[in-house]
This record gives structure tokens, C-alpha cells and sequence, in this order.
């Protein structure tokens, strides 16, 4: 198939118009990426997004995949001899994976098999004649079989059936058949292994479930399939079994005779034997990936919303990393997040040191001039808050943030904490880190991997390979839309830029340090290895703060400049003037510069950006306070409303950090007075709300909170 056709099944999946398609796929195939394409070229993808551009991506990348197995399937059946013409056209029309893989099965190299056995013995034409159910005496004509290792009537006929019924099995009408009920009436159940009652608790709602496979969410049949793999539970996807016989019968039967009656129990055996088991197992791998998906959408918008945190900015930040008989880690970084003093206090049990560990804090706050302080949230956080807030009483200025630390141990036992600082503990380096995210989450937490960060379920149940390119793409796309300062960005903020990548950004990095800073944009250009193409895709989403030329301090595009520059001479101003001049660039008529490389979306663009220059979209850090009163899980009471921070989305609710050990769970049904088939429809991650405890399971260490009703 030439790339015209292809490209039109694929505008037809997508529903993109065709030419709209075969633009954006000319443009990766001259190595554009997705957010350059994205901010870059609206005029050619008439304004798609970077999810609907990883789609196209997605789609071209199945396609290839499909045409080289198509290849692979079609050499396979020539060196068998067995590929006619009409075959070939066949596959060669087929653009459905499953339908390819129905049409390959019966010359498919398969191991030994009943059928294949029967086959050595010469049964096969016996099976043909039984078939065809134009003899009705097959007992008699299974008598002309009897030698060798075929020893009876009984022998004859049972190898035939076993060729009969991998016919049954290998039919692609039948195995459609037997998938449109599966997809119409499948029923997933479990069942407990009863020796394993006690270690699988936690998975008591599945000791004896059944639910339609259709309208499972994908967090039961992730949680379903993690206990099966544990040996926890036995798990099934059935359909009924006489309606799926009949449908088959339907199929095969042709006449009413002994050899249509044994064609039946072919039927039988084959649909127990090999059909049933087989789409099940299809069943459960796409309902697998379809539950993975899901999950992987859940886990990668978590993601994006922490990334997307809004910084504190650039300050002299105390952190802390809380606990109990270790201490806790205590480090002061300068406004560049640069290490300058570490230590270890003891305020909370066994060893009380309360008021010592107090001074100590109360002078790094006066010898830094510190600003600002952040807490983990880990174990001891909130008792580490009181400490906090009481040795900043004197200071009203400074801002005491809980920050999440989840990821922060990954960080510090990895080569980057390494490389960052050798001389101190691994201890150190997290609480470092958990400084670093408050000054500035997204620069921090690219340096983890997004997996670690812990702001899903069941992230290590999903397809691993799937999981990391998703989340690769999220800081992709959240990097870029941020930006980044060209001479403080780390490696690792750098290797996500469009066009970089790990091995530019070490040569930038290498660069940077013999140049001192970078004065402008074009001295990119100088970067060992970096060409044109890189240049094109990068310059846009780096920003010099302090460049002569102001539009290099912005997410104008160099290639955009010559326009903006006829702007400025169109309204009779020097362009520094024309930077957050609202009314000036409101009355700019934007049809006068339109090109034919450049039309009225990107013009857009351009006067949003002069009106904010690079204006950071994450806005600022919000400052926070839980409740006073409430310090563990016994201090809760039914209908008490307490502050809280949202700390993990599902698709069936929010959990809630309301300042104990025990996060909260608002069920979706608990959130909003309308519906709303996902939570992050209406809340996001480290968005502060107000919550009603509704019940407390101690045992369980469960709270049930809900939103409805509360003023926010």
C-alpha cells in the first residue's frame, strides 16, 4: 500500500481531514517534534495539540508495525508453497491486526498438536468427508482407516474430530462469532484461593466477584489481575456457553445425519478445547491494555499537574526531611539551590530535643536570612510543621510550605544526586531535594524518574514500556510549555527540550560553563553538534531573562522575529516598548502580516507573548495550613470539615492529605453536586480544598471525606 492510502486510513481513524494529516506527518518525517509542531506550525495542523499530534504519532508507528508484519506473515506462507493470489490480496487488504492473525492461523507453525497427530495418521481426508456431512454412515466409512496406529472405529473417528475441531478453531468466521459475544456478554469473575485467605485480605472485594467485563473500571481489573498474578485469586472471562454453541452450529451444521452429529461435538470440543480458551485470552489481554491505558492517562495527568506546580520561586530555602529515632535532615540552599549548610536535629521522640532543635533552627533562619521553609510530608511531617512554624514566630515574613517527597529517596540514591553532591549523605540529598521542589517543581522532578514520583495506582501492574514513553512525553510537553532558562537550566531540564535531547545538552552544559552565560540565541549556533534543524526546534522554548534582544527573553520564535520587528516599525514604536503594552498590541491589525509561512494563529501567539513575556504559566506557590486541632486519626470526628490537599487522582476519586499519616478518600460520587465521570474534571493535584470527615475506619485506616456541600 503507498503512503497516500495509508495516510487516508489513518486520517479516517483519527477523523483528521486528509490533507491536515499528510502535513503533520511531512513534518515529522523532516524531524520536527511534537511540541515544536504544536506552538510552532497551527497554520499547517490546523491548531491540534500534542496529544492529538502523539496520536498521529501513535497511529503511523501501529501502521509500519502492521505492514512489516503483513510482510513477515506473507513470506511465511510462500515457503510453505500455500500463497495464491487471492490470498495475497487478502492480507494485503487487511488493516486489522486480529483479523490479520485469523487469517494466518491455519498456517501458522504451530507445536504438535492433536490435529497434527491425526494428520501423520491419514485422517484427514475422513475429516473432510465427516465435514462436508454428504455421508451419513461415517461410522462405515471410518472402517476403510483402521492400520497402523489407527486401531479402531473409535480411533478414526476421535482423530478426525481433532482435526475437525481445529477447523472450527481456525475459522475466522467463527472466531468473529465467538468475539462479538465475548465483546457483548463477557463476565469477568474471581474466586479466592482459599489457602491464601489471610496474606490476600487486602483483596477481599474480589474473594467472590462477578461483574460485566465491559463495565469494569480498569483500578478493579488492574487490582483483579495483580492479586491473580500473586496466586490470590482465580480469574475467569466466560460467556454462555449455548448461545456461543448455537452461533457455531449455525456456522457448521449442514444436514441432519450421524455425520452432522459428530460435527457437533467437534464443534464442542473445539470451542472448549481451544476456542473459549483462546479469545479468552485475548479478552484478557485487551481488556488488560485497555485498563493500562487508562491507568496510564490517569497516572500521566497526575503527573502533569504536579510538574505544572506552581514555583516559590527563587529564595534562601530552609528544608526539612521529618522523622522520628533518625532525626530530622536539615538543610539551608541559596537562591540558586546551592547547598550551604546541612545538619541534624531531634525534636521528636525517643530523643525530645525540642528546644534545641529549635535554636538550631531559629539561627540558620538569622545567619541565611532565610525566606522560606518547606517541610516533607512524609512520617513526622506534621509534628515537624509546629516545629517550623514555632521557630519562624518572630519572622512573619517567611512562608512554611508542606511539600510532597514522594520520589525524593529515588533521587538521592541515584547517579545525579551522586554527581550533584558527593561529599554528603544520601539523607542529605533528599532533603535537598525537597527543597529544591518547592523553589522550582518541574526543574526538580525531571531529575526522578516519573514513575517513582507515586502520584497514580498500580504503576508497576501497567505495561512498563507504555508507562515511560507516556510519561516522557508529559515532561516533554510540560518542559516545553514552561520553558527554560538558558543559562541556569540543569542537564536534565535541557534534555527535554525539543530538538536536544541527553547528548546537546551535555554540549550546551559544556559550553555554558566556557562562555560564562550565553548572551543571546544565536550563540547556540556554536554548541558542538547542534545544527540548524536542532536550532530550529529548540530556540523557541529557551529564554535568556537578561538578553540585549528582548525577544530572546521570550517564547517568540527566531524565525518570527523579522515580523515582529515589522510590527514595531507599523506602529511607529522601539520594540522593548511594545512588551506588555496591552493597547497597543490589541490595535495591531494582524491580517496585514500575514505570509505564506506564517498566518493569523501564530500572529496570535505572538501578541499573547508580548503582552506577558515569558511569563511563567504555573502562576506562584500558594500558602498553606492544616488544622491545628487535628494531629492522628483519633483526633477525627464524623462531620468535622478540615483543610486538605488533593494528593492523588483515580478515575473513582481523590485522595486528600489532610495533614496525618492516613490520607482521606473522596469518592467521585462525594465531590460535586453534578455528575462527572472523572474527578479531574473538577479538582488537580496539590489543589487545596475543604472536606467533611463522613466515616473513620480505624482498623482499616480509612477515612471517607466528600467536598459536596462545602464552601470552598
Amino acid at each position: 500500500m503507498n503512503m497516500d492510502a495509508l495516510n487516508s486510513l489513518i486520517a479516517k481513524e483519527l477523523n483528521i481531514p486528509l490533507l491536515q494529516l499528510s502535513k503533520v506527518i511531512s513534518l515529522f518525517t523532516e524531524g520536527a517534534t511534537i511540541p515544536f509542531i504544536a506552538r510552532y506550525r497551527k497554520e499547517l495542523t490546523g491548531g491540534m495539540n500534542e496529544v492529538q499530534l502523539a496520536d498521529v504519532q501513535s497511529a503511523m508507528q501501529r501502521y509500519q508495525d502492521l505492514t512489516q508484519r503483513k510482510q513477515t506473515i506473507l513470506k511465511s506462507i510462500k515457503e510453505q508453497d500455500k500463497l495464491t493470489p487471492e490470498l495475497a490480496r487478502k492480507i494485503d487488504h487487511c488493516w486489522n491486526l486480529q483479523e490479520l492473525e485469523d487469517v494466518y492461523l491455519p498456517y501458522k507453525q504451530k507445536r504438535k498438536t492433536r490435529a497434527e497427530v491425526a494428520r501423520k495418521k491419514g485422517l484427514e481426508p475422513l475429516a473432510k468427508m465427516i465435514m462436508s456431512q454428504r455421508y451419513p454412515f461415517p461410522h462405515r466409512e471410518a472402517e476403510n482407516y483402521i492400520s497402523g496406529e489407527v486401531k479402531s472405529i473409535e480411533d478414526a473417528l476421535a482423530g478426525a474430530n481433532d482435526i475437525m475441531a481445529e477447523w472450527v478453531n481456525e475459522s475466522s468466521v467463527s472466531r468473529t462469532n465467538i468475539r462479538r459475544l465475548f465483546s457483548r456478554q463477557a463476565i469477568l469473575s474471581s474466586k479466592l484461593v482459599k489457602k491464601y485467605k489471610t496474606e490476600a485480605e487486602k483483596y477481599q472485594d474480589y474473594f467472590d466477584f462477578e461483574a460485566p467485563l465491559k463495565k469494569c473500571p480498569s483500578h478493579r481489573i488492574l487490582a483483579i489481575r495483580r492479586a491473580e498474578k500473586q496466586g490470590y485469586l482465580r480469574v475467569q472471562i466466560t460467556i454462555d456457553k449455548e448461545e456461543a454453541l448455537q452461533s457455531l452450529e449455525k456456522i457448521f451444521i449442514k444436514a441432519d445425519n450421524e455425520s452432522a452429529d459428530l460435527v457437533k461435538e467437534a464443534i464442542a470440543d473445539s470451542y472448549k478445547r481451544l476456542l473459549h480458551p483462546s479469545i479468552e485470552t485475548e479478552f484478557q489481554k485487551s481488556s488488560k491494555e485497555k485498563a493500562d491505558a487508562e491507568a496510564i492517562a490517569v497516572f500521566s495527568s497526575n503527573v502533569k499537574q504536579l510538574l505544572m506546580a506552581p514555583p516559590a520561586g527563587s529564595k534562601v530555602t530552609l528544608g526539612i526531611d521529618p522523622g522520628f529515632r533518625t532525626g530530622c535532615k536539615v538543610v539551608v540552599l541559596d537562591a540558586q539551590g546551592g547547598l550551604k549548610k546541612h545538619t541534624t536535629i531531634y525534636p521528636h521522640p525517643p530523643q525530645n530535643k525540642w528546644s534545641e532543635s529549635l535554636s538550631t533552627l531559629q539561627n540558620l533562619i538569622d545567619d541565611f536570612d532565610v525566606k522560606m521553609i518547606a517541610v516533607g510530608n512524609g512520617t513526622a511531617g506534621r509534628e515537624t510543621l509546629s516545629l517550623a512554624k514555632e521557630s519562624a514566630k518572630n519572622n512573619p515574613e517567611i512562608n512554611i510550605y508542606p511539600v510532597n517527597e514522594s520520589g525524593a529517596s529515588i533521587y538521592s540514591a541515584s547517579e545525579t544526586a551522586r554527581e550533584e553532591f558527593r561529599n554528603v549523605d544520601i539523607t542529605v540529598r533528599g532533603t535537598v531535594s525537597i527543597a529544591r521542589r518547592l523553589m522550582d517543581p518541574l526543574a526538580e522532578l525531571v531529575k526522578i524518574d516519573a514513575k517513582s514520583i507515586g502520584v497514580g495506582q498500580y504503576q508497576h501492574d501497567v505495561h512498563q514500556e507504555r508507562l515511560k514513553e507516556s510519561l516522557d512525553n508529559v515532561v516533554s510537553f510540560t518542559v516545553n510549555q514552561v520553558g527554560v532558562n538558558l543559562n541556569t537550566a540543569s542537564y536534565h531540564l535541557l534534555s527535554y527540550v525539543s530538538g536536544i535531547g541527553p547528548k546537546l545538552a551535555k554540549n550546551i552544559i559544556t559550553h555554558r560553563e566556557n562562555i560564562s552565560s550565553f548572551a543571546e540565541r544565536q550563540e547556540l549556533k556554536k554548541v558542538k553538534g547542534l545544527g540548524a534543524k536542532a536550532y530550529q526546534q529548540a530556540a523557541g522554548f529557551l529564554r535568556i531573562p537578561h538578553a540585549a534582544n528582548v525577544l530572546d527573553r521570550t517564547a517568540v520564535h527566531p524565525e518570527s522575529y523579522p515580523i515582529v520587528k515589522k510590527i514595531a516599525k507599523h506602529v511607529g514604536k522601539p520594540l522593548e516598548s511594545l512588551l506588555g503594552n496591552h493597547e497597543v498590541l490589541d490595535s495591531i491589525p494582524l491580517s496585514q502580516f500575514v505570509t505564506d509561512k506564517i498566518g493569523i494563529p501564530s500572529l496570535k501567539d505572538i501578541i499573547t507573548e508580548l503582552k506577558k513575556p515569558g511569563l511563567d504559566p504555573r502562576g506562584a506557590a500558594e500558602h498553606f495550613q492544616f488544622e491545628e486541632k487535628v494531629q492522628s486519626i483519633d483526633d477525627l470526628s464524623v462531620g468535622i470539615v478540615l483543610p486538605g490537599i488533593i494528593s492523588n487522582l483515580t478515575k473513582f476519586g481523590a485522595f486528600v492529605d489532610i495533614g496525618i499519616k492516613e490520607n482521606g478518600l473522596i469518592h467521585i460520587s462525594q465531590i460535586v453536586d453534578k455528575f462527572i465521570s472523572d474527578p479531574a474534571e473538577v479538582l488537580h493535584l496539590d489543589q487545596k480544598v475543604k472536606v467533611e470527615v463522613i466515616t473513620i475506619d480505624k482498623d482499616r485506616k480509612r477515612i471517607a471525606l466528600k467536598m459536596k456541600g462545602i464552601p470552598q
